[in-house]
């Protein structure tokens, strides 16, 4: 699937990295795996894993509730 998306002029950010913030928001979200956003940015699931960090994502995707449940249970 090809989108096309006018950004702001001058503007300066990387088809790349223009792609991982699209990947890593869809991920965060839950809409994708991280296979699936690996993908996308066509890096290995190990790689897109570890910049998850970079951008403040925890592969982790478990909600403060579900922590606190968790906690509760043990």
């Amino acid at each position: 699937m090809s989108i096309q998306i006018d950004l702001p002029e001058g503007l300066k950010i990387s088809n790349f990295e223009l792609s991982m913030l699209l990947a890593v928001k869809l991920f965060e979200e839950g809409l994708i795996s991280s296979g699936q956003g690996a993908e996308m940015v066509g890096l290995s699931k190990q790689a897109f894993i570890e910049l998850l960090g970079k951008y403040k994502v925890s592969v982790f995707q478990y909600n403060m509730q579900e922590i606190e449940a968790d906690i509760a249970n043990a």
